[in-house]
Formats: structure tokens, sequence, C-alpha cells
């Protein structure tokens, strides 16, 4: 395929710019604090495999408007059509969540997140699927999938978050669903650091990587991601299966009537 340009897409389902070689996706429904729908994973994910042909683009910078990163799938809009679904839609879906953290990994530019206030569910694996993180002061990360009856390994965490923070780390935050805070996260190693402004933050690391050898930062990009003893398309595809397994749990479907009825789920483990 013959390189291409992108610094003039016109995003459909979140706003992308870009500046002297940086690309800026952000995530614009803030009312929400800024959820992933069906239509929003998909173009994210056909964005990010562009990127591999991007001539223009060096460097990507991934944020959310109005204070919060990302809070996950759409409760309305994703999970509960989810719980109508059949295993075959639901796999369908698990892997195309997946296939985003694969084109994230597989693009040559590096992906440096700006974390606000809330980074739950998906947010938060965005986040972990960067190559650098910069955290604000009121910055939350949360694995919550075990907060809605459904398993910690989502879109290649049990993978990639052991590597970043450890795995004994790791294993509270997906087994607790707990949040992590901006400065554990930064103790943990998981935030490369925490600013005022995490957006400056990120934009001054993207324009440095940018003002680098950037083929030869591609390439840096590369080997970090292939040289894992488990590749994490393998990975990936385990948590994609085990996923939608769990989706077609009664727990998962508590979880979601619990939230409509703004109730406390009560799981029973099935």
């Amino acid at each position: 395929m013959q390189n291409t340009t992108l610094a003039d897409y016109q995003a459909e389902h979140f706003v992308w710019s870009a500046s002297n070689g940086v690309g800026t996706v952000t995530l614009n429904r803030p009312e929400r604090k800024n959820p992933l729908t069906f239509d929003s994973y998909a173009e994210l994910r056909d964005l990010f495999r562009a990127l591999v042909y991007a001539e223009d683009i060096h460097a990507v910078v991934f944020r959310g408007e109005g204070g919060n990163f990302c809070s996950g799938g759409d409760v309305h809009e994703i999970i509960g059509p989810l719980t109508k679904m059949n295993m075959k839609d639901l796999l369908a879906f698990t892997r195309m969540t997946g296939d985003l953290v694969k084109a994230m990994r597989a693009c040559r530019q590096p992906v440096i997140s700006a974390v606000n206030g809330v980074c739950a569910g998906a947010g938060a694996i965005i986040a972990m699927a960067s190559d650098l993180r910069y955290a604000g002061p009121d910055a939350k990360v949360a694995f919550l999938f075990n907060k809605v009856g459904l398993a910690g390994c989502d879109m290649g965490a049990c993978s990639i978050l052991p590597r970043i923070i450890g795995q004994g780390r790791a294993s509270e935050l997906l087994y607790f669903g707990r949040s992590m805070s901006a400065d554990e996260g930064e103790r943990w190693g998981f935030f490369n650091g925490i600013d005022a402004d995490p957006d400056a933050a990120a934009q001054r690391a993207a324009e440095r990587i940018v003002a680098g050898p950037t083929f030869a930062n591609g390439i840096t990009k590369t080997q970090l991601h292939q040289q894992w003893n488990l590749s994490i398309d393998q990975a990936i595809e385990c948590e994609a299966q085990a996923q939608a397994i769990c989706m077609q749990g009664q727990d998962f479907h508590r979880a979601y009537n619990a939230f409509v009825n703004k109730e406390k789920p009560v799981f029973q483990g099935d």
C-alpha cells in the first residue's frame, strides 16, 4: 500500500486534529464523560490501522474533553445491547475492541495519553495500550470489568498491564476493579508523570518525539511490541473468547439491570 496523509482526516465519532506531525484524538462527549460506542470503537480502530501508512503523522496524543478521559463503553449504547446478543455477535464485538489495541500497538507512531479525571473500563485500556501516559492530579484509572460481572481479562489487560506495573499490582486492580490514583499510578510506573495540565505534558512529549528520528522511533516501538515472550495478538484472542463467554453469564446481566435501576448488583457467580 502506498503512503498516505491523515492531517486532513475528518473524524465522525470523535475529534481528530493534526499539526506539525502530531495527531490528536479527542473524545468529545463530555456530558457522559466521553464513553465509547460501537461506531467510535470501529472508527478508532480504522484510524490507527491507517496510521501505519501515514507519512505526515509521527506521534499521536489521545485525550478527552471536559475534564475526563473516557468512562469506557457507553452503558446504554453498548452494555445494554450486549446483554441481548448471541455468542457469535459477542465474540465479533470483543474481537473488534481487541483490534483497537492491536492497531494502537502496531502503528509506528508512539501514542501518548493525557489522562484527566475518569479513566475507566475501555478508557483505562486505551491509556494502558498507549506508549506514554501523563496524568492530571485528579486522574482515577479503573479496570472495572469485575464490577460489571466480567473477567478482568479485557482487550489485552492480563498481558499488557503486568508488564507495566507488575503481576501483583495488576492482579489487584483486575480482581477488585478499584481505582488507581494519579500518585499511585506514577509510583507504580503506569504514569510517566503527573502534571497540572496533562494535555500540555502529552503535547510536549509528542513534540519531542516528532523532533527526534521518527523512522527510528517507529522501529523502537515495533521492537518494544514484538519482543515480548507472548504476542499480544495471541493474548488478545484468548481474552476475546473469555470475555465473550462472560458476557453470556447472568452476573453481567444482573450488573446491567442494577445499573439501570440505580441499585448495587448482587453477583451469584453464574
